[in-house]
């Protein structure tokens, strides 16, 4: 299994191991994992998805891909609370191996902040080295089933999307002498650090275990351990797919709410959002009750002095000259 990850029983003890592994096959072996557990999802064979899951985050080819993923990343010279940082392919190769579900105990994350714009400090927490690893392992599993769940015009965090194809559906759907007269543009207040626990327990299609042990692993900040009880650490891996499950269904749920025919249009990036309508009273009135709710059911909450009702004209001149 040096060649394509599927022998591999013990533990190698050479470092060219690592270095003898043929990716490409490793990949495909995944991929066709992935896209077995995206169809599942389309069908709602939930059953059928939490095994090929199961199947997927104990293979050594998925191991072997998250280690490969931590390593390269821009972060991957950072270590956690532990001062671990995985240089050798001897220790690649053990790190792929080591990751196994019975014997995972996440430890603290480590509390750094980031200076902001506005001279405020957006608190970033960092992982370890093997708490990285086994949320880059679950990642794989839950991506096929956070894609195929995720809006049609939901951008932020989605692979192969960006923030030029949310201006491009925001030109769609403003940019027409016929088009909607108003804009709701949203803010979500502090998403990551408010999403609800026990939502996420009960609706993250994933191992709920490993789920449970990330959400009560905590962080330290300048020495000391803090708990955490709601919200999804800024900084983790797994964190985005997080947030993408948590805001699915949210465009369904307003265009259910809404007459046919009243120009509504959502686009969502992020923790960010515009939504569209013919009337300033249909915002105000309709959309964005049904959006608090939906958002109230997650823990979560539109941010006041962010979120606005603007005129289209008004806002789209603003947004062309990004």
């Amino acid at each position: 299994m040096i060649a394509a990850a599927t022998s591999l029983t013990g533990a190698p003890s050479s470092a060219a191991t690592w270095t003898s592994i043929q990716w490409e096959t490793v990949e495909a072996q995944v991929h066709r994992l992935q896209m077995r557990i995206a169809k599942a999802t389309r069908e709602g064979r939930h059953g059928k998805v939490k095994t090929l899951q199961w199947l997927l985050t104990h293979s050594l080819n998925a191991k072997l891909l998250a280690v490969k993923r931590v390593v390269q990343n821009r972060g991957g010279k950072t270590p956690g609370v532990d001062n671990i940082i995985w240089k050798t392919a001897t220790e690649k190769m053990q790190a792929a191996l080591s990751l196994t579900r019975r014997s995972y105990r996440p430890q603290p994350l480590k509390r750094i902040y980031i200076p902001k714009k506005d001279g405020r400090q957006r608190p970033l927490s960092i992982p370890t080295m093997k708490c990285r690893a086994m949320q880059a392992l679950h990642l794989l599993a839950l991506e096929p089933v956070a894609e195929t769940k995720a809006d049609k015009n939901s951008y932020g965090f989605r692979p192969k999307r960006s923030a030029a194809d949310a201006i491009e559906k925001c030109f769609k759907s403003l940019g027409k002498s016929r088009s909607a007269q108003w804009i709701l543009e949203g803010d979500i207040k502090s998403c990551f650090d408010k999403i609800s626990h026990e939502w996420l327990r009960n609706n993250i299609p994933m191992d709920k275990g490993i789920l449970q042990r990330w959400l009560e692993a905590g962080y330290i900040d300048k020495g000391t351990l803090h708990q955490r009880f709601e919200g999804t650490p800024q900084g983790a891996l797994i964190s985005p797919a997080l947030l993408i499950t948590t805001l699915s269904g949210l465009e369904n749920t307003v265009m259910k709410a809404v007459p046919k025919r009243s120009k509504v249009h959502v686009c969502v990036y992020a923790d960010d959002f515009i939504i569209t309508g013919e009337s300033k009273e249909l915002l105000e009135k309709t959309v964005k009750p049904v959006v608090e709710s939906f958002l109230r059911e997650r823990g979560l909450e539109l941010s006041q002095t962010k979120t606005k009702k603007n005129h289209s004209h008004q806002r789209w001149i603003q947004l062309s000259r990004i």
